[in-house]
């Protein structure tokens, strides 16, 4: 592996919060669901609830913010190949000004004085 262990942490660690990510939401929509079926929540849910809710926008938020900087960073490590190619296809359709016979075009010399 040329990248080291970087790459296998970040995507277990970005599994993780996946993972925690769904069991929170998870448990968000069962205390919606005994809400609708009591028709009240009581202060305690509400209160679970709302700490739940929280807690699952900041992971998705982390989450979204992990695979924003994920690609950022494999966008400018692809970017110096691409532009090395792109001076490699500029190189070929350019003239090569070096080996040009230089008696076309004698420099004029003049004189001063």
């Amino acid at each position: 592996m040329k990248e080291g262990r970087g790459p296998v942490i970040s995507k277990t660690v970005a599994g993780t919060l996946f993972v925690v990510f769904i069991s929170i939401s998870y448990n968000v929509i069962e205390i919606q669901k005994r809400s609708l079926e009591g028709g009240v929540l009581n202060p305690t849910d509400e209160v679970l609830m709302a700490n739940q809710i929280l807690e699952a926008s900041l992971m998705g938020f982390a989450l979204f913010l992990a695979l924003v900087t994920y690609r950022l960073h494999y966008y400018i490590k692809e970017l110096p190949k691409t532009k090395r190619l792109e001076a490699a296809e500029e190189m070929k359709l350019k003239p090569d000004v070096k080996h040009h016979d230089l008696k076309e075009h004698p420099k004029r010399t003049t004189a001063s004085r």
